[in-house]
């Protein structure tokens, strides 16, 4: 629960292997698609962008308040960069966290949001890997 908005709204910690050969960099995303209810979803929420992640990264530390070095952050739902955690009104939702290597480094003026940056690396995804995880809040 502590990376949820009824514990500390931390970060978690994720890892991964080396990326094939060819990246860049790579994008992670997380996203809710079931917002607000999973009966009747009517959006996906975004809860976190990190894009331009070196290659040799391996990791993010569990309560990351910033990108990593040479990282970049992109914007969430609550149209801020950084990780906020899951929060769901109502019911089960599931959380998505897809990792992406890149063939280039995406650059932008100012953070992107989810759609300017799956628009910039679409021909440019080498490999994706996701997790799926659940979150209910107590009594909802």
């Amino acid at each position: 629960m502590r990376f949820t908005c009824d514990g500390a709204g931390l970060a978690p910690p994720l890892s991964w292997a080396a990326p094939p050969a060819g990246t860049r960099s790579l994008a992670l995303i997380v996203t809710d698609p079931d917002a607000p209810d999973p009966k009747a979803p009517r959006m996906t929420w975004v809860h976190w962008v990190l894009y331009d992640l070196p290659p040799t990264a391996g990791r993010l530390a569990e309560g990351a308040k910033a990108p990593p070095r040479g990282a970049r952050g992109g914007l969430s739902s609550w149209n801020r960069t950084g990780y906020g955690g899951p929060c769901p009104p109502i019911g089960r939702h599931r959380y998505f966290f897809r990792l992406y290597a890149l063939d280039t480094r995406p650059d932008f003026a100012s953070p992107p949001d989810r759609a300017a940056l799956l628009a910039a690396m679409r021909g440019h995804v080498l490999a994706e890997a996701t997790l799926m995880g659940t979150y209910r809040r107590p009594g909802r």
